[in-house]
């Protein structure tokens, strides 16, 4: 049996290592052990480190990068309301396009012109290029999978002609921001007006739609992937010089979501081995 504990290691307002020793104690003696045999402390750490990162590997298949999945909530009243949308007002991409009745953004290829050096892209010399624009997006890939309505496919633009041979519309005959009963504010940006006539715009939106409902929506997607590849190409044959196009899609903010993700895991990836490597290299001093 032990003999009675000395009275410098109870614990009381004066003495205040009563913790501090044991503990000292612990590590001298796990300090001995390290000393005394290494290895096992060197190379378990690693050969866990390595076995647990083994599975990034996997982390292609079972990552989940949806970007409405990620921000939203998964039984959030807003998706519960889209669904009775969806199920009373119900879309028809293929005969009976609608872009309002949309209840997502839907599936789409968006182009910005703006007119070079402060002039107009209803003016005569921009113009033109707008209509070549728009020829040049309409490829047959387009032609197949537009989104339609009254036979025909849904007008990127309420201002482009519907036949080739309309002409240009005139600024001064035009209302802002409705004319004729069409809504004309999301089609015409930086517009000029002097008693609701419009006189010039700086920029005008193109927006394509493709269908997404039924097996097409895949056929959509991969179509706007095409789209994103060709689009620089078909640009610079067009030599645009009297307007410069922007352009998205809807699937530049999801891609961009996914890009941030695979710039962020290698980062990730080597702060952790030097932190480990940190962590083992100080035990062996």
């Amino acid at each position: 049996m032990g003999g009675p504990r000395d009275p410098a290691e109870r614990c009381s307002c004066r003495n205040t290592d009563c913790l501090e020793r044991p503990l000292r104690r612990l590590f001298e003696g796990l300090a001995t052990g390290v000393a005394a045999c290494p290895w096992p402390f060197v190379l378990l750490p690693l050969l866990l480190s390595g076995g647990l990162g083994a599975g990034f590997f996997f982390l292609p298949q079972r990552q989940a990068n949806d970007i409405e999945g990620q921000f939203t909530p998964t039984w959030g009243p807003a998706k519960a309301e889209r669904d009775v949308v969806r199920r009373y007002f119900p879309t028809d991409d293929s005969a009976r396009f609608s872009a309002p009745r949309l209840p997502t953004e839907g599936a789409y290829a968006a182009l910005i012109a703006v007119a070079s050096d402060g002039t107009s892209v209803l003016g005569p010399a921009a113009w033109p290029e707008v209509l070549r624009l728009d020829e040049a997006v309409r490829d047959p890939s387009y032609e197949r999978l537009c989104a339609r309505s009254n036979g025909s496919c849904a007008s990127p633009n309420p201002l482009l002609p519907r036949r080739g041979d309309e002409p240009r519309p005139a600024p001064q005959t035009l209302r802002f921001p409705v004319h004729d009963g069409v809504f004309l504010g999301a089609a015409l940006g930086g517009v000029d007006t002097r008693d609701g006539q419009v006189l010039s715009a700086r920029a005008l939106k193109l927006v394509y739609y493709l269908r997404e409902d039924g097996p097409e929506s895949e056929h959509s997607r991969q179509s706007l992937q095409g789209f994103q590849r060709n689009i620089s190409s078909k640009l610079s044959e067009l030599h645009l010089a009297s307007i410069q196009v922007t352009y998205f899609t809807s699937l530049s903010r999801q891609q961009e979501f996914e890009g941030n993700t695979k710039s962020v895991i290698p980062l990730f990836s080597i702060t952790y081995f030097l932190t480990i490597t940190f962590a083992i290299v100080s035990c062996l001093r």
